[in-house]
């Protein structure tokens, strides 16, 4: 058992038993210490000049505070990481680690770590007790730049408007702050959110229907009232003119079994007043879009001209 000075456990402490080498050295500990330490498993060089004082895997949190030792003091935690310390649902999960580090610093990627170098670093980080971490909108769109499939990048822009952890008008400004250095995608699922699309199985869905010559527009996410004029449920999409409306069933994206159970007392109380609701899975959506499509297409063909006790009102927008 080693005993550590004072000031070393007191950092170690801080950090979760994690330490860089030069917090080992200013501790009286040399680099031969160190070296017999790790070749008998009782610590571990985890990254470059970084090390756990314990053998065995690192949490989450021990990854993250590793990384930004080794990033240095300007440092700031953010894409896929960052999404994960703030609790996203459904970012995609990796083990590395990304920090932006100033366009001047010379420290690269290593192992876990993913640096990339930033004109300038986010004035609205967070400060933690090891590190700091970008906002969710330059979290968001910096994660989405280091994706290569549309999927996870809608699926993480809605979560993070839906749930209020960004808002329209900073997710824009960290958009166009990143130009068009690999901002394809995100632009794309960020223009299905301001059209009021408000997740990624409703953006699938909604791309599946463009294509239809037999649809007119669809409403999506529209404020619908009855004849005495109370709000009704909301559905994802809605064809008023032949009182068909549409939505992706999912449990995963309702967030809760409380939630799941609401959505089904909505389409009771829409179906009350007349309006045919079709259900689609995501997986459904994606495995055989055009069913899905000639499905839709046929209700409104049948349907064309139906009336049922239900206006459309101005579309509240996305997050309502």
């Amino acid at each position: 058992m080693v005993e550590h000075p004072p000031a070393l456990d007191v950092a170690a402490q801080r950090q979760q038993q994690i330490v860089t080498r030069a917090q080992l050295l200013a501790a009286g500990f040399d680099d031969m210490f160190l070296y017999r330490q790790t070749r008998r498993a009782l610590w571990q060089r985890v990254l470059p000049a970084t090390y756990a004082l314990f053998s065995g895997k690192l949490t989450s949190e021990q990854r993250r505070i590793s990384a930004a030792l080794y990033a240095g003091p300007d440092a700031q935690l953010t894409g896929l990481a960052a999404l994960s310390w703030y609790g996203f649902r459904y970012s995609p999960r990796t083990d590395d680690v990304h920090l932006v580090v100033p366009h001047h610093a010379r420290r690269k990627s290593s192992g876990y770590a993913v640096i990339s170098r930033a004109l300038a670093l986010d004035a609205k980080a967070r400060q933690t007790e090891c590190y700091p971490v970008c906002s969710p909108a330059r979290s968001v769109v910096d994660a989405a730049r280091g994706l290569r499939e549309l999927r996870p990048v809608r699926a993480i822009v809605a979560e993070a408007v839906q749930r209020g952890f960004a808002d329209l008008d900073a997710l824009d400004t960290e958009i166009v702050r990143a130009r068009r250095s690999r901002t394809a995608l995100i632009r794309k699922a960020f223009s299905e959110v301001v059209a009021g699309t408000r997740s990624a199985p409703e953006a699938e869905l909604r791309e599946c229907l463009a294509g239809s010559r037999r649809l007119p527009a669809i409403l999506w996410n529209p404020r619908l009232v009855d004849a005495e004029g109370r709000r009704l449920p909301t559905p994802d999409g809605y064809l008023a003119e032949a009182a068909v409306a549409l939505e992706v069933d999912s449990q995963e994206f309702h967030f809760s079994p409380q939630d799941w159970a609401r959505t089904l007392e909505r389409h009771n109380e829409l179906t009350r007043h007349g309006v045919l609701i079709l259900h689609f899975t995501p997986a459904q959506i994606r495995r055989d879009p055009a069913g899905v499509r000639r499905i839709v297409e046929d209700a409104y063909a049948t349907r064309c001209g139906t009336s049922a006790s239900v206006t459309v009102h101005a579309n509240p927008g996305p997050g309502c």
